[in-house]
């Protein structure tokens, strides 16, 4: 667990080297690194560890305009409001600047700022690589802030003495074993409202909300807490079509909202009412169900659709639900609902449904009423005849973890068709359950050969 004052916030102008700094503290690569300024848009958090202590390190978006200045660019503007907020917040402060470019008057106006604020700061002045560059540190001396730390982030070089300052008065800790949060993937296309979804959940200006598309850049890690119960919500970049990715940070961002769908516990696929299913919203279901996750289906803006409706809300609602079903077939184990991120109708039921598939991810089904009820399936609806050969299931168990996922012991493994591997899933259903869960097999070809109770785990080898 990370103390609650142990939060170490990166700030600067853009294109200096915070996110390269923050990859370089986390010791992996979370926040996209380009040449191209203001990629970091949103306040990117993780949790890291230096010697004893654990702390939380946030890489913020670039200060890209003086105090009193005025900007047309609504962005610029949110992303100033978002590294205001990561100041706030924080318990120290890394201000980094760039040796090559030297100081600048923004820089000026950024120390100042972090002076006004009362809390350590801790100058990186970046991009020190070689003997040259090392000469241009003094420059930054008219800061104020002593001692300064040239490092050069890409390379991990000056790291140690830095966070050795920066992290001297955090309380240690953190090393105990902690329940892991639920992680939850809030995954859709560009513009559907996710990060809308995300601040009404929170009640605050957490992710930078715009009617621009792909205003979210980075996959976002949000930590809250909800009676007791510890979440991460992940805010997404939107997952455009891949012939639409016009540049390598579109690229980059896909890439990171991909890996989020395959390392969270639970997907949630957000659709805009006003659209209906997309074809690319379809591209996105098929990412959660090849990724293997718990999935819940989000109808957002429900308010403006009902605007525009005749019919009762009931009778609208439950012709929406069978298009949305019909449409997302293949994910017809996963609940939808049905919220306004805008108004906050129904947003807090989501958290309802993750407990719900929480307890199904952790269902443990009995090894012979498995085989019954698989037996009993075969026998009511055959499979169908592949190559002269017939679909044959000679043992059955569930593995460990999830999503659930159940090892068949068979004679062919090509005989089974992807419409009866449907079938079979289904009547595990009916069976047990598994609302929002995947549910995999595992085929094992094995000859056949009779099953002897109590040798479970040779049949596993």
């Amino acid at each position: 667990m990370t103390p609650a004052s142990n939060i170490l916030a990166i700030v600067g102008r853009p294109n200096v080297g915070k996110s390269a700094l923050f990859n370089r503290i986390v010791g992996r690569r979370i926040s996209i690194v380009h040449e191209q300024a203001g990629v970091t848009r949103d306040r990117v958090s993780a949790t890291a560890r230096w010697q004893d202590k654990t702390f939380e390190v946030v890489d913020t978006g670039g200060i890209a305009f003086m105090d009193g200045e005025k900007t047309a660019d609504e962005l610029a503007a949110a992303t100033r409001r978002q590294a205001e907020v990561a100041i706030e917040m924080a318990s120290a402060l890394i201000l980094v600047v760039d040796v090559v470019a030297g100081l600048t008057p923004l820089d000026r106006e950024i120390a100042r700022k972090l002076r006004a604020s009362g809390k350590k700061v801790f100058l990186a002045v970046n991009k020190v690589d070689n003997e040259r560059r090392q000469h241009g540190v003094d420059e930054f001396s008219e800061l104020g802030f002593d001692p300064m730390f040239p490092i050069a982030a890409v390379h991990g070089l000056g790291i140690g003495p830095l966070m050795d300052a920066a992290t001297a008065d955090f309380l240690a800790g953190g090393t105990e074993e902690t329940v892991q949060p639920t992680r939850i993937a809030i995954v859709g296309r560009p513009n559907v409202g996710k990060s809308s979804l995300i601040n009404s959940i929170l009640r605050s200006e957490r992710t930078i909300v715009s009617e621009k598309a792909g205003t979210t850049r980075d996959s976002v890690d949000v930590p809250f807490t909800l009676s007791g119960k510890a979440y991460v919500l992940v805010d997404t970049a939107g997952l455009r079509h891949k012939r639409k990715i016009a540049t390598s940070v579109d690229q980059f961002s896909l890439m990171r909202a991909e890996r989020s769908i395959r390392e969270c516990d639970v997907a949630v696929l957000v659709l805009d009412a006003m659209d209906g299913v997309t074809r690319q919203d379809k591209q996105i279901g098929g990412q959660i169900l090849e990724a293997g996750r718990a999935c819940i289906v989000l109808v957002n803006k429900w308010d403006l659709a009902l605007e525009e409706e005749r019919r009762t809300q009931k009778a609208f609602r439950e012709e929406y639900l069978q298009a949305v079903r019909r449409e997302l077939f293949f994910l017809d184990w996963a609940p939808v609902l049905f919220v306004s991120a805008k108004t906050g109708q129904s947003v807090l039921d989501l958290f309802r449904q993750v407990a719900c598939i929480e307890k199904e991810l952790a269902r443990r089904v009995d090894t012979p009423q498995l085989n019954r009820v698989l037996s009993r399936a075969m026998q009511s609806y055959p499979p169908p005849v592949i190559g002269g050969r017939r679909f044959k299931i000679y043992y059955a168990f569930q593995k460990a973890g999830a999503p659930p996922t159940f090892a068949l012991f068979v004679n062919e493994t090509r005989c089974l068709t992807p419409h009866y591997e449907r079938f079979l899933a289904d009547r595990i259903r009916e069976e047990w359950g598994f609302e929002g869960c995947p549910v995999r097999f595992e085929l094992r070809p094995r000859a056949r050969r009779k099953f002897v109770p109590g040798h479970e785990n040779d049949a596993q080898a």
